[in-house]
């Protein structure tokens, strides 16, 4: 399975045994068509695994998850009007009360956020309506396809169904990815933009290399032309920043990414000047299929406060007048700056703000819903009391785990130049260390769900490293197999016995004490 991670050829490449008979070949094609590529077989079957956990008991709790008091309102809002309105006092109590008496009304609404990711939360309430299960049922929906997108995403990324479905099925158990695909919050959706554009992207790279490495291609001069996966990467990762300004810097990131890999691809072809050719042939397509192409998603994204007259911001430009640009778009930037020095200068304090350093390890998850159940009340059997919580905690033994995965990524990368493991430290570091710089502003955690798919990558990857490459020993990998074996059970068992505090189940007052490993959890 290591051997996996070094070899250049496009992933998906997977020819027929020679010899196979001919008889199998004829029941080959008449077995249905999942049967027939088992590259889809195993990450259907861990997708469904994970659909079971996301959308099991989806609407309970009846009521708003943290910050659920403000996105779920503001998709209905866009719903109803095109833009975020104002909400009575007693919303939240009418909403989960008498949802046919609705205390919206048209008066703006100052957000913190892009609108998109609230239109995708809407969809789920057109659907159901404004309910717990209709704005959260979008955002399991996406969690789910996630973990499908991952299981492929890791089988064209190492060249192996089993690593692929094995970084799928950690993310699966993992508790911060189960509970941001339980509540109606907007951080599950950034997620899934930008983990389809990093699958885009190696879609691209393994595609621009078969046309690069055919014959009589001079890999100095020739032009690439369209690349429609590239070009639904800048799609996807517009979409990101519409869901959340942290998609900018991962857009920029993954722009890098792709020509530093036409650059290598070039120099593997054969070409003399390879960094000189990537500038003069790629560079540019790949800044408007990404740059542009994403700055016309966003743009496309405010359409509804366009549309529309009674948004936040949208008459500013009519008592200041003067400028170049039309007064809409005027008053359009106006409102980007005011969010930029909201989303920049918060500092307002919060029981479960936490530094970026403690992320990694789980050091201060947060908790988005807690209810006391006194005893002999709702089924609580225990004289102590009951409880129901949902954390925000990364399952702990895959976190940590996460960490040495990472160390043994950088190694690799830096070592054996394996551009697999670069590509994982890439997104790792475009979604991690810019909230260093936030060392004063009031940030969570749970921010982190972005990062888990390529955590679940990188551990996938030193688990096939354990298992050993393909030409080891019969017991070596028996041996290795076993080790990696044993440590995904645990991390599995470790989730299902936090599993009753990421759901909201009822359990005994002392049994969420045994759960409290740290005093920072609390």
């Amino acid at each position: 399975m290591a051997d996996t991670a070094v070899i250049e050829r496009p992933a998906e490449a997977d020819p027929r045994p020679a010899g196979r008979p001919s008889l199998l070949r004829g029941i080959d094609r008449r077995l249905p068509w999942v049967l027939r590529h088992g590259g889809w077989l195993g990450p259907l079957a861990v997708a469904v695994f994970a659909g079971l956990l996301r959308f099991w008991n989806l609407g309970y709790p009846h009521a708003f998850v943290f910050d659920e008091t403000y996105y779920p309102k503001d998709a209905w809002s866009l719903l109803q009007q095109g833009y975020e309105g104002g909400w009575a006092d007693n919303a939240n109590t009418a909403i989960l009360g008498n949802p046919q008496s609705i205390p919206l009304n048209s008066s703006w609404a100052f957000v913190a956020h892009p609108p998109l990711g609230k239109w995708v939360i809407a969809v789920g309430e057109a659907a159901f309506g404004l309910n717990p299960f209709g704005w959260r049922v979008m955002v399991a929906l996406l969690g789910t396809l996630s973990v499908l997108m991952l299981a492929r995403i890791g089988r064209r990324l190492f060249g192996s169904t089993l690593i692929g479905c094995t970084a799928a099925l950690l993310m699966s158990v993992d508790g911060l990815q189960l509970v941001m695909s339980r509540v109606g919050l907007l951080d599950g959706v950034l997620m899934f933009f930008v983990l389809a554009a990093f699958g885009c992207l190696l879609i691209d790279r393994d595609k621009t290399r078969e046309r690069l490495f055919a014959d009589g291609v001079d890999a100095d001069t020739v032009r690439l032309g369209l690349r429609p996966w590239r070009l639904a990467a800048g799609l996807l990762l517009g979409a990101a920043c519409s869901v959340k300004w942290n998609g900018a810097q991962i857009l920029a990131a993954f722009g890098l990414l792709t020509v530093l890999w036409d650059q290598a691809g070039r120099r593997r072809a054969g070409a003399r000047r390879p960094m000189l050719s990537m500038l003069r042939h790629d560079a540019v397509p790949a800044f408007c299929s990404m740059v542009v192409v994403g700055a016309g998603v966003y743009l496309a994204s405010w359409s509804g406060w366009f549309a529309t007259s009674g948004g936040y911001d949208r008459h500013w430009a009519d008592g200041h007048p003067g400028g170049i640009l039309p007064g809409p778009l005027r008053s359009w930037w106006q409102y980007q700056t005011e969010m930029w020095h909201f989303n920049t200068t918060l500092t307002t304090p919060h029981t479960y703000q936490s530094n970026p350093w403690s992320w990694l390890v789980q050091g201060r998850p947060v908790s988005m819903y807690w209810q006391t159940v006194t005893a002999g009340q709702q089924g609580c059997g225990s004289s102590g009391g009951c409880t129901e919580q949902i954390l925000a905690l990364g399952t702990p033994l895959l976190w940590w785990t996460a960490c040495f995965a990472l160390a043994y990524l950088l190694w690799r990368w830096f070592f054996r130049r394996d551009w697999r493991s670069g590509a994982v430290l890439c997104a790792v570091a475009a979604i991690y260390l810019p909230w260093f710089q936030f060392q004063q502003r009031t940030i969570f955690s749970f921010y982190m769900v972005v990062l888990v798919p390529f955590l679940c990558l990188a551990v996938a990857q030193m688990l096939g490293a354990i298992v050993g490459p393909a030409g080891a020993s019969v017991r070596r990998r028996a041996w290795g197999g076993g080790v990696a074996g044993a440590l995904v059970l645990a991390i599995m068992g470790c989730f299902l016995y936090f599993l009753p505090l990421y759901t909201a189940q009822m359990i005994p007052m002392s049994d969420w004490q045994d759960h409290m490993w740290f005093t920072s959890w609390i």
